[in-house]
This record gives C-alpha cells, sequence and structure tokens, in this order.
C-alpha cells in the first residue's frame, strides 16, 4: 500500500466528516435548553388552562344550581368519600412523577454510560483493526 501525500489541495474525508459532525451536535447541544424551556413552558400552560377550565365549569354549574334552587347539601360520608378520593389519586399523582424521574435518570445514566464507554470501545476496535492490519501486510525493513 503506497501512502498518499497530502498536498494543500488534498483534504482527508475523515476530517471533514468528523468536524462537520462536531458542528452538527454543537448546535444540537446549543438548542436543548430552549427545547426543554419551551416544554416546561408548554406544560405550566395546560395545567393552568385545565385548572382554570375546571374552575370555571364548577363556578357556572353552582350558579345555576343555586339560582334553580337545586339542594346543594351532601352527606357527610359522601364528602368524605370526595375528599379521599382525591388525597389518593394526589398520592398516586406523586408517586408516578416519582417513577418518571427515577426512569428519566436512569436513562440519563444509561447514556452517559455508554458515552463513557465509546472511546474504549473505539480503542478495541482501533487494536483489532491495528492487529488485522499488521497480520495481513508485510513489515518493511
Amino acid at each position: 500500500m503506497s501512502k498518499q501525500i497530502q498536498t494543500e489541495s488534498t483534504v482527508d474525508i475523515y476530517n471533514v466528516y468528523k468536524q462537520n459532525v462536531e458542528k452538527y451536535f454543537d448546535s444540537v447541544e446549543s438548542t436543548v435548553p430552549q427545547y426543554f424551556q419551551s416544554l416546561t413552558g408548554i406544560e405550566e400552560e395546560w395545567c393552568k388552562t385545565c385548572k382554570n377550565t375546571a374552575i370555571s365549569a364548577i363556578s357556572l354549574q353552582q350558579e345555576f344550581a343555586k339560582k334553580t334552587g337545586i339542594n346543594l347539601d351532601i352527606p357527610e360520608a359522601a364528602r368524605n368519600a370526595i375528599i379521599d378520593t382525591n388525597k389518593q389519586i394526589i398520592k398516586v399523582r406523586s408517586v408516578q412523577s416519582q417513577i418518571i424521574q427515577a426512569a428519566g435518570k436512569a436513562i440519563q445514566q444509561n447514556i452517559k454510560t455508554w458515552n463513557d464507554n465509546a472511546s474504549v470501545f473505539s480503542d478495541l476496535n482501533r487494536n483489532i483493526l491495528q492487529s488485522w492490519i499488521s497480520t495481513f501486510t508485510q513489515t518493511r525493513n
């Protein structure tokens, strides 16, 4: 195999490719905080909208019931059942949130581990490649 002598007019394709990959991922990394902020803003607005919609609907129904003379009293047992059910729903939501956060942290750790080991895999492959090359090429004196 002969080595090509690089001149100023020749460019190593792998260096060009590597530079472009680095530029692309630098660009991606710079937009991650913007995506996160955007998603957080959407979630906050969605929660406010749902809460406002529910409170408005309840207020409208309450006003209608009062104006039409519907009895709004409920037995103590029904009141307690509603309150207890709501407490359980809040607990479920809290546990769900903890599970999602734990899963997110586990996924992030797995990705970090993959990233940490990527160079080790590359070094291993480089050693295998060098072994193959040395086996199949003649040694120059």
